[in-house]
């Protein structure tokens, strides 16, 4: 609803109309002056192995439980038998006054692995945030033994003798038990040793499409509670050999309390996986219109995200795919099914040019909607000058107006946002704890960037950071509402989702030029609802589940 102001029309979140052209915030580049000192290694040799396409994941997590988010980069290794260098993950904790101190071999993770994606949850429940590393091998499980080092339980959580070609991953509680469950994208059935030559000119090798190889299923991993793992993978309904996965993402589709999960495939149809809450899943994708594309073919998928980005209460989605393809931005209807409106929204001809992986709905200019950030770069530095399309591409960040259109602002943002790169990780958290979200992106065989967010326009925020005691300690799955002026915005806590990567947990909701909010409403995972009233925004508020809500502090 908009009214009038000093300044003329209004939108309903106090946000002046006539500042509705310009970005309203800008991105700088701290990734030096932060002591973030990264560079991806794919293993690349010449044999164009399929791994080497695909880059890495990033995380914004708090490892060390002091209310400031720390920064986590995978990487990947040299080939047995072409070793040149050793490289690690990294993972940086936050000093608290902009810069990170390199901690990786002092928190014990200074381990070679060909690393893919990351998955952040403490599954345990003792307060400190574990990790699932997803590799082209065998995946690692660290758990945080909260002295500010990780241990390797791989082996004795049941997780380990499973070789595989695994992508995105994410940690949450499919039965609400209380303990968090584990999900893992495998791409393709492939091995060095079963690699197969593909070439575009019948000569040289060249990378294959995921055509040339058979899917592989995606597995779920049942928490027991005792530190160990039950592979749920085919009594769940969940087994499915011809999936090619790289993206997942958690969201209640059918708004009944329940975890749904969305998986993003290359090549095959998406699967959208609806908990029947008696520990299976059904795919429901082709009947709610998210499987394929609106032209009927299964697209490239790469990554996904899930958000309410028309504030309707309903989570939409986007999904990335490959050039000459479009990002799927899908609007939800009352009735659970999906239009894909990326043409009229604005993103669909903007993203055709484009091969997308990393995905985030987010709100950056903190206007009251989620907007989306995508990360591009294609697969192969050959392809440049085919179709116009480079190797390295911009990355695109679109606004959202809040009534259904989408503009690309990333030339506008500053700080070398929208130069070129061979994008693949994206994660968003805000390091400096100034109530904006700022965006962390990883590059294939390339560097990383840490783009600290500064708010321009005024538009303020408020923040809250769940802690689960009957559910899961991280409150995976609280859905939390806020309620101003008529209106209401909704935010999931949630793991996974954008392409091997994994956001902050704790939820951000932008406010515009609000002083307050009407009502919280923060429905747990255990099924717990809790009503706070008249809270006060510039502030970062912690919720413990049946224990009240408390201001930590402003910004």
């Amino acid at each position: 609803m908009a009214s009038a102001s000093a300044f003329g029309p209004v939108n309903a979140f106090g946000v002046p109309a006539s500042r509705a052209s310009a970005p309203g915030f800008r991105l700088v580049d701290v990734t030096a002056p932060a002591g973030i000192q990264f560079q991806h290694n794919n293993g690349a040799y010449g044999g164009k192995l399929l791994p080497e396409t695909l880059g890495s994941g990033c995380a914004f997590l708090d490892y060390d439980a002091d209310g400031w988010q720390d920064i986590l980069l995978i990487n990947g290794m040299d080939w047995p038998g072409r070793q040149r260098e050793r490289t690690t993950l990294k993972l940086y904790r936050n000093n608290r006054n902009g810069t990170f101190s390199d901690m990786t071999r002092s928190a014990g993770l200074d381990v070679e692995m060909y690393g893919m994606g990351v998955a952040v949850g403490d599954y345990n429940n003792d307060g400190y945030p574990d990790l699932l590393i997803t590799c082209v091998g065998q995946n690692r499980l660290f758990k945080n033994t909260g002295k500010g080092t990780f241990v390797n339980v791989t082996k004795p959580s049941g997780l380990g003798g499973r070789q595989a070609f695994s992508t995105s991953a994410l940690w949450f509680d499919f039965d609400r038990d209380g303990l968090l469950d584990l999900f893992v994208c495998n791409y393709v059935k492939w091995s060095p040793e079963h690699d197969v030559f593909c070439s575009l000119d019948g000569k040289r090798k060249s990378y294959c499409t995921p055509e040339a190889y058979r899917g592989e299923t995606c597995w779920l991993f049942r928490n027991r509670g005792d530190g160990t793992f039950e592979d749920a993978t085919a009594t769940s309904g969940i087994f499915d050999s011809s999936s090619k996965s790289l993206g997942v993402a958690m969201l209640d589709y059918d708004r009944d309390g329940w975890p749904d999960l969305l998986v993003a495939n290359d090549t095959q149809p998406n699967k959208l996986y609806r908990n029947q809450r008696n520990g299976t899943f059904k795919d429901v994708a082709v009947d709610a219109g998210i499987a394929f594309s609106a032209e009927g073919k299964a697209r490239a998928g790469m990554g996904v995200d899930v958000g309410d980005f028309d504030n309707s209460g309903m989570p939409g989605v986007a999904i990335t795919n490959f050039d000459n393809e479009m990002i799927g931005l899908f609007q939800a209807s009352s009735s659970g099914n999906y239009t894909d409106i990326a043409v009229r929204s604005g993103v669909g001809l903007a993203s055709k040019d484009k091969l997308g992986f990393g995905c985030l709905l987010l709100d950056a200019d903190l206007d009251g909607f989620l907007d989306l950030a995508v990360v591009n770069g294609h697969i192969d530095d050959t392809v440049r000058n085919v179709r116009n399309v480079g190797y390295a591409q911009p990355p695109q960040l679109f606004l959202n107006n809040g009534k259904g259109i989408f503009r690309d602002v990333a030339s506008e943002l500053g700080g070398g946002f929208a130069q070129p790169k061979v994008g693949r990780g994206l994660a968003y958290g805000d390091f400096d704890r100034d109530g904006d979200l700022d965006l962390l992106v990883t590059c294939n065989h390339g560097p990383a960037y840490l783009y600290r967010n500064d708010q321009l326009a005024g538009n303020r925020s408020i923040r809250f950071r769940l802690m689960g005691t009957k559910s899961n300690r991280d409150a995976i799955g609280a859905t939390v509402r806020i309620f101003h002026g008529g209106g209401s915005q909704s935010r999931l806590v949630k793991g996974g989702s954008s392409y091997l990567s994994q956001s902050e947990l704790p939820v951000t909701f932008g406010v515009g030029k609000r002083d307050k909010i009407d009502r919280l409403l923060i429905l747990w995972p255990s099924g717990r609802s809790e009503e706070y009233k008249d809270l006060a925004v510039g502030q970062v508020y912690q919720c413990v589940e049946g224990k009240g809500i408390t201001a930590l502090a402003g910004f």
